[in-house]
């Protein structure tokens, strides 16, 4: 923001200490100075029957590279076969604590079911393939140890379709739209040494009507009665607000209010947005009664709001069309984890440099190193909930408890700007006829609009919509076709009652006349310079053909200005599926600049580019 600006909006003085974004830390939102990443090589052992309840009857017989799963090539171990559970050992070096210091060990995420033994005992498990954990170790550890020992069980049934699985595949070879499974650790793991008392969980909200910060902490550990939270804001080294509370019963809710620069143009540069994604940085501390530091936390916010509004999307409070492609997060070597901190950045450039605002990221909860880069550098992001694929009691239980773990982890991230249960039905196949189906759907969209208010929620992205803020529409016909069945607004109510994409009604449950309506699949050509084995729901020749077809979708869906934004299928190939504007390694299949023209000319509103320090020819990272 410049000085001259900074000066208009009533700040109270410089930050105490500059916010590093650049520096690298696995949970962004809430970093600490000192912690020690477990990731490298480790003992591994497959067990195929799931048959080792325990460490002492399992052959160490390979290694493997963490956080890579065992499915990957970068892993070491490279076997897609079907097996029940596998097993992980390394050995750390012996911590030094301070009788008012524990040591957390965190995992990103284990799938599916994971059991962790720390120097012999069992110090603590985790149910959930996507989301993390973490565990107090110190009461486990053997203080005559200079090496502790962590041994993970990881069961994950390939059969089992009642779990959240996403598109990881139930046979033995990836068939259609799935692909291979992802076993075990997949995401980071690392030591982190805390006070006992200390800041547990941030949840960062936004008012602009109000011109506030919604803060919610959450605070752990003997001392925590008594304790006091001090907050301090600041946009780059100037201090916006700095506020003390008291912890009451382990929480502190409150609204941080900060002086309001008055004139829109003087607003508008503390609001964050794709073009301009201004981040607040965060300092907080929670203070002994005495007035001592306690713990010393960084993070960060934004001020963003975004909500449906009659027939549009509104970022900010103004109408902003979405430019989004679909991104399944997946590497041709690593699988669902990112090759490293690079290939994340890089992929949230790309789809800035191809036009896009935002992605749909598919059947995954993507790590949250990605939307730390997604806020730091402008792009939205529409968060899906991986798919379970039987409707049984079971399920409810496990996909409803992930969730909110999921929305927890992710809800303080201002890129996030959706959340989606389900996609297309999965899960709740009969959802057209069965009451008990649609009253899940309806019971997670009002969960998560209890959970958080501040966003839309789509219950079942794609066709059968029964509970909604945005009807979204999954359609691959032609462009021309596409034109002309969402060709005017007053057509859209009988549309929405008898169109069938995918065979499948839009609407189950009436929907207000002037519902958001979102074009959320559509595309999805394919092409391969060699074809054999792949697919897509067209098909492309030459990379010229690619773009023409591609131009002609672009142009037809930016004609339908009734509809509040549209999702390309899709950003990279995935496996067998050719169908992405990049190839596998992210190499641009034509030049990004053709790309973004056709992107941006889709939609009246544009914004400022990114300077990308990438070009036609090193598009991949390295």
């Amino acid at each position: 923001m410049p000085r001259r600006h900074l000066a208009n909006i009533g700040v109270l003085g410089r930050s105490a200490r500059p916010f590093d974004f650049d520096e690298y830390h696995p949970r962004p939102q809430l970093r600490r100075r000192g912690f020690t990443l477990l990731d490298g090589e480790w003992d591994f052992a497959l067990d195929p029957d799931g048959k080792h309840g325990s460490p002492e009857s399992v052959e160490w017989d390979r290694k493997i590279r963490v956080p890579f799963a065992p499915e990957t090539e970068r892993s070491g171990v490279n076997d897609r076969g079907l097996y029940k559970a596998c097993w992980y050992r390394r050995s750390f070096e012996r911590v030094p604590l301070s009788p008012n210091e524990r040591l957390l060990l965190h995992f990103g995420a284990v799938d599916y079911e994971a059991t962790v033994w720390v120097d012999g005992t069992i110090a603590g498990s985790h149910v959930g393939g996507y989301t993390p954990f973490e565990i107090d170790v110190t009461p486990h550890l053997d203080e005559a140890r200079l090496f502790h020992e962590v041994i993970v069980r990881a069961e994950d049934d390939p059969g089992d379709l009642a779990k959240p699985r996403g598109k990881q595949d139930w046979k033995l070879e990836p068939h259609s739209i799935w692909y291979p499974r992802t076993s075990g650790i997949w995401q980071t793991v690392w030591l982190e040494r805390v006070p006992e008392t200390r800041l547990a969980r941030l949840l960062w909200t936004a008012n602009l009507e109000r011109w506030e910060i919604g803060l919610h902490a959450f605070v752990v550990g003997n001392r925590a009665n008594g304790a006091t939270l001090r907050v301090e804001l600041t946009a780059e080294d100037v201090l916006l607000a700095r506020d003390a509370y008291a912890v009451v019963a382990g929480e502190v809710q409150r609204r941080i209010a900060l002086s309001d620069p008055g004139i829109d143009d003087f607003r508008n540069e503390l609001l964050w947005s794709p073009a301009v994604p201004r981040l607040l940085s965060a300092r907080v501390e929670v203070l002994a009664e005495d007035g001592s530091v306690i713990d010393d936390v960084a993070s960060y916010t934004a001020l963003r709001t975004i909500a449906p509004d009659a027939d549009r999307i509104v970022l900010n409070g103004r109408p902003y069309p979405l430019r989004f492609v679909l991104d399944q997060g997946y590497w041709p070597e690593t699988g669902m984890t990112p090759p490293d901190d690079l290939a994340l950045r890089r992929d949230v450039e790309l789809a800035k440099a191809m036009g896009f605002n935002g992605v749909r990221k598919h059947q995954k909860l993507e790590v949250p190193r990605y939307l730390y880069w997604a806020d730091r550098l402008g792009l939205l992001v529409w968060e899906e909930m991986p798919s379970a694929y039987r409707f049984t009691a079971r399920t409810v239980a496990r996909l409803s408890a992930e969730w909110l773990e999921a929305l927890m982890r992710d809800a303080s991230h201002p890129c996030v700007i959706a959340w989606v249960p389900f996609n297309e039905s999965w899960g709740v196949p009969n959802l057209p006829n069965s009451l008990p189906e649609r009253h899940y759907v309806q019971a997670l969209y009002h969960l998560t609009k209890t959970v958080d208010p501040t966003r839309p929620v789509i219950g079942n992205d794609g066709w059968e919509s029964v509970a909604t803020d945005i009807i979204g529409i999954h359609d691959y016909d032609e462009p021309k076709r596409l034109g002309l069945r969402y060709r005017a607004r007053e057509v859209l109510p009988a549309l929405l009652a008898r169109e069938r994409p995918g065979g499948r009604a839009l609407v189950l449950e009436r929907a207000p006349a002037d519902s958001p309506i979102v074009l959320s699949e559509f595309g999805g050509i394919a092409f391969a310079e060699n074809p054999a084995g792949t697919w897509g729901y067209s098909r492309a020749r030459t990379r010229e053909e690619l773009a023409r077809k591609y131009k002609e979708f672009l142009s037809a869906v930016g004609a339908l200005e009734h509809l509040c934004g549209f999702c390309y299928t899709q950003f990279a190939d995935t496996y067998q599926e050719a169908n992405g504007l990049l190839f596998a390694d992210r190499t641009p299949k034509i030049p990004l600049a053709e790309i973004a023209a056709a992107t941006r000319g889709a939609t009246s509103r544009d914004e400022m580019p990114l300077t990308l320090g990438i070009t036609e020819r090193d598009g991949a990272p390295p």
